[in-house]
């Protein structure tokens, strides 16, 4: 491809270099969210901030950890992972925010993603629809651990990805209601646990790079339990979060020195 930062080997929307991050790598949506998980790591230090991609690289367990923000969306996330693996790293973990679709998910929940439906554009350019976009074993396992050992609850299975945030919470206004409204009925039945919009990219992707991907959310609130009049909890606080994130890291880096270690 075309070299736009001439020679320099800064990648072109990220700004970072080979030296500047970590073989792995905590992937936010929100910039802001950045600081508040590179605030765990030994050292952070701000590398770049251009766009919506803002990336602070710190250590944890001796070793360089990144924290870069990838926006809203699969395009952008699938531009960080790519340029990202272009300076070195090996190993994503995608946290955020989801919608609850299955009715035991509740807000302030997490969701481990084990896949993803590819209800989404950026896969295409990757894969064909019939390929799976499937978590790395290794990350989700690493995510389960720390779940577990901070006694959050949990739900682990397959998410739903999309690209029109609307489409999910006004089906009904767009042109392909009735496409929606099928298509989130057949999710509800299959049970899918949850609506996201960056893991279907992030998972394809890393599997054409031959990297590992992993994703875990908080859930906002569940729009299938207020239809049933059950309690929805609208939880906001993502503090939780990034703290799983954090420390799905670590267990992650203590199994790959020693891959008999339970933790």
């Amino acid at each position: 491809m075309s070299d736009y930062m001439g020679g320099t080997g800064i990648q072109y929307h990220l700004r970072i270099k080979k030296g500047d991050v970590g073989r792995y790598v905590i992937l936010p949506g929100d910039p802001k969210r950045v600081p508040a998980i590179a605030k765990y790591l030994d050292d952070a230090k701000l590398v770049a901030d251009y766009r919506e991609y803002v990336t602070y690289t710190g250590t944890l367990e001796g070793e360089k950890v990144s924290v870069t923000s990838t926006g809203i969306g699969g395009p952008s996330a699938s531009i960080a992972m790519e340029e990202l693996y272009r300076c070195g790293s090996d190993t994503f973990l995608r946290m955020g925010t989801c919608g609850g679709i299955d009715i035991d998910v509740i807000g302030g929940d997490a969701v481990i993603a084990t896949g993803a439906i590819r209800m989404e554009g950026t896969s295409l350019e990757y894969a064909p629809i019939e390929f799976p976009a499937v978590a790395n074993y290794n990350v989700v396992g690493a995510i389960k651990t720390a779940a577990e050992k901070m006694k959050l609850r949990y739900h682990m299975g397959i998410v739903q990805c999309k690209d029109a945030f609307y489409g999910q919470h006004n089906p009904d206004l767009m042109p392909t209601a009735m496409l929606l409204n099928y298509k989130w009925e057949a999710w509800k039945r299959l049970g899918v646990k949850a609506s996201e919009m960056e893991s279907a990219a992030l998972f394809t992707v890393a599997s054409f790079l031959g990297v590992r991907a992993g994703s875990v959310f908080y859930t906002v609130g569940n729009q299938e339990r207020e239809k049933k009049g059950l309690d929805n909890p609208i939880v906001h606080d993502t503090e939780k979060i990034c703290e799983l994130a954090v420390e799905s890291i670590r267990v992650l880096i203590r199994r790959d020195r020693n891959p008999s270690s339970e933790v």
